[in-house]
């Protein structure tokens, strides 16, 4: 029998299916290859004494920080609101540091990577999270290199993943490097899940965040954009809509927005074709006429690029109950609402 020996580190506040989800992933294994093969799971609690989950369920932990450890193949720090009540705890980077000397594999899942940074695990490191706690890890941990769109990431023996069910695509992972493709395969249809899910985080996250200040110029030119996508805009011809040299137009779109214009200008075609895709009947070429792009093809090369997945397959995924026939979209319905709200269709955490 083959037995690989994981580490669940649990404390105060950690989402409970970031362990459940891996946990019952591995413990497939033992029943999938009939007792050939098998994970060891222990839970490690940071405090002493039960530990209580975001959900307000109790773990009682196998072992705590503070106790003498088996030696542990894979340690997998989760998530959860908690972990910013407990990332810098001296005690718990210490842990880590000597894990991360001793194991083969460290993983973090969702924001659970918070922990590796003070223990200076994340310095220079690829890197992903979850795409809302982006901003906040590059704030704390400049030295990391986040790349915020994936679903996990492995760096060298460093793991990490996206929010909350990406620790299951993770598991997944480990148990086909551990065990093969053909039991991660079959793992993955007892469980009903993707072996490899189509797209990154860009399928669920808001796109265009890059909202300028009500009232300015950057404001009344990005209204100006979302409601001309179709137009063949130049950084030129923007500039020239707001009186401005096309150098002072960037540098004041990338103060005020943090993108440049072309890549907002991008990032609200995308935007607006998922709109179209998620609550209507228009056909692909009349979603790339409407949004802006050069035929159906470009449409499709944009989604490959930015989405990791096909126009069709995104509405097939993301489809609407109600859509909208096709001679009725998205628009028709937001311009019932107050300007102010126009560019409240943005989605987080995508560069150009």
């Amino acid at each position: 029998m083959k037995r690989i020996k994981i580490g669940l580190v649990v404390f105060p506040g950690f989402q409970l299916l970031d362990i459940a989800g891996p946990r019952d992933a591995f413990g497939e294994v033992t029943v999938l290859s009939r007792g050939e093969c098998e994970y060891e799971m222990l839970t490690v609690g940071t405090t002493r004494g039960t530990v209580q989950s975001s959900s307000g369920l109790t773990v009682t932990p196998d072992r705590t920080i503070f106790d003498v450890c088996p030696e542990f193949d894979t340690i997998i720090v989760p998530g959860g609101l908690g972990i910013f009540d407990t990332y810098d705890d001296p005690a718990l980077s210490e842990w880590l540091r000597q894990q991360y000397r001793r194991v083969r594999r460290l993983c973090a899942i969702c924001n659970g990577l918070f922990a590796l940074g003070p223990a200076g695990l994340l310095d220079n490191r690829v890197v992903t999270t979850h795409w809302m706690d982006v901003p906040r890890l590059s704030a704390t941990f400049p030295k990391a290199r986040i790349e915020p769109d994936h679903i996990y990431v492995n760096d060298g023996s460093i793991y990490t993943t996206a929010g909350v069910t990406a620790g299951i695509d993770l598991a997944l992972a480990l148990i086909e490097e551990d065990f093969g493709k053909a039991m991660a395969l079959d793992v993955a249809k007892y469980l009903i899940v993707y072996l490899r899910r189509a797209g990154g985080q860009s399928q669920f996250s808001p796109l265009l965040e890059s909202q300028a200040a009500p009232g300015s110029q950057t404001q009344a030119l990005q209204h100006y954009i979302l409601d001309n996508l179709q137009a063949e805009h130049t950084v030129a011809s923007l500039a020239q809509r707001v009186h401005m040299s096309a150098r002072n137009l960037a540098r004041t779109f990338i103060k005020e927005c943090g993108v440049t214009p072309i890549t907002f200008l991008s990032n609200a075609r995308i935007d607006a074709a998922r709109r179209y895709l998620e609550s209507t009947d228009l056909s692909l070429r009349e979603i790339a006429r409407q949004c802006g792009f050069d035929g159906t093809d470009a449409l499709r090369r944009v989604f490959a690029r930015r989405l990791q997945i096909n126009p069709t397959e995104y509405r097939e995924r993301f489809r609407t109950r109600n859509a909208a026939p096709a001679g009725r979209t998205p628009r028709d319905d937001e311009a019932k609402k107050p300007a102010s709200k126009k560019t409240q269709t943005a989605e987080r955490g995508v560069s150009a």
